[in-house]
């Protein structure tokens, strides 16, 4: 227990702003437990100025991917660990104070649960140990035991990476109707159907006894996926290919518009994928070889993505965030210990350092409070 409260108040002096700002949003980050880090950590961040200051932490281990409510009153949190211990928590969240508070806990039934969505009535968890994991939502923001476990698949030419099963990233629709899976040792992403009520999952199947899926190219890898504002177009980053993964809708479904380059040095290690706000520009991260983040522009008619730019950073860039004002890219660097804050040029898209940095054992998910 000193030692917790010694650490946190080591952050609290050394990781904040000198200039405390007077307002601002919510942000919750989540990290990896393994280097002396507390678990969740609450900010208040100044998306005009960059400014942030430490709010408040909760001990939980390996919180490595978060979401929030949509009204902001819950975060829904894993705690990935690749045994029995796999879990989803369910927090309060004061958004005036940033206080965090646990209100329970379920085992995920799937090992190492890396992301997490919520569409107000049921959380879903991607499980790197090969499943999905469905939990109903109580309406005082806890989380119900798991109502239904859909596993993953394998057939990607990866002898090693793709030998078992990994879910790796489980993404509402915009319109709320469907949820979309990485089934990253498969190389294709499962499509579920969201029923009226929003409280059941189910697989989307064609007229063969198959789960319908959309297959993208052998030795992808699959890891996460991010929708434009309107659900016309879908963007897969591969984490083996580094290649990213043009989708267009066509009717009820999507289809292979474009595949470019997110990684030019072939490191295999691509992770995060994010748009900015005013949809003109996407970026992705990439680890292990020449760490950094590509920088794509967006066509605004076809959807399709035009390289403008790479943008080095710290080390092994496993997650970042975009301020709702599109100004700032917060980028969390794990082996570097710090959150790197880039300013965004609101014409080109291209990044420049800031010089400020949060500074944090193993830092591994950023997100804003709605």
């Amino acid at each position: 227990m000193k030692t917790d409260i010694l650490l946190f108040s080591v952050l609290l002096l050394a990781g904040c702003s000198q200039n405390l700002p007077d307002k601002g949003l919510r942000m919750v980050v989540g990290t990896y437990t393994d280097s002396g880090s507390h678990g969740l950590y609450s900010y208040i961040f100044n998306e005009e100025t960059a400014d942030f200051h430490l709010l408040d932490s909760c001990k939980i281990v390996n919180p490595s991917y978060l979401t929030f409510s949509s009204d902001n009153k819950y975060i829904y949190s894993v705690s990935e660990t690749n045994d029995e211990n796999a879990s989803v928590f369910s927090l309060s969240f004061d958004y005036e104070s940033g206080k965090l508070d646990i209100l329970n806990s379920q085992p995920t039934e799937g090992t190492d649960p890396c992301y997490i969505a919520t569409n107000g009535k049921v959380v879903v968890t991607a499980n790197y140990g090969g499943s999905m994991s469905v939990f109903p939502l109580g309406p005082d923001g806890t989380i119900a035991p798991i109502s239904q476990l859909f596993y993953g698949s394998i057939g990607g030419p990866d002898s090693i990476r793709q030998n078992t099963p990994h879910v790796h990233c489980a993404e509402f629709s915009v319109d709320g109707s469907q949820l979309y899976a990485t089934d990253f040792s498969a190389d294709r992403l499962l499509v579920f159907n969201i029923d009226e009520e929003g409280g059941k999952v189910e697989p989307l199947v064609t007229d063969s006894p198959h789960q319908l899926a959309i297959e993208l190219d052998p030795d992808n890898g699959p890891r996460h996926i991010v929708f434009d504002k309107n659900g016309e177009h879908a963007y897969v980053v591969g984490e083996l290919s580094g290649k990213i993964t043009v989708l267009d809708k066509k009717g009820e479904n999507f289809i292979v518009s474009q595949i470019v380059d997110g990684d030019p040095s072939k490191g295999r290690g691509s992770a995060d994928i994010h748009i900015t706000p005013d949809g003109r520009f996407l970026y992705a991260s990439n680890r292990l070889v020449n760490d950094g983040i590509s920088i794509f522009k967006i066509n605004q008619a076809s959807g399709n993505l035009e390289s403008v730019g790479y943008q080095k950073t710290g080390i092994h860039p496993r997650n970042f965030a975009i301020t709702p004002n599109g100004k700032y890219l917060l980028c969390a660097c794990r082996d570097s210990d710090e959150i790197q804050i880039f300013k965004i040029d609101s014409q080109t898209g291209l990044l420049s350092a800031t010089g400020h940095r949060i500074n944090l054992p193993h830092p591994v998910c950023v997100k804003f409070a709605p």
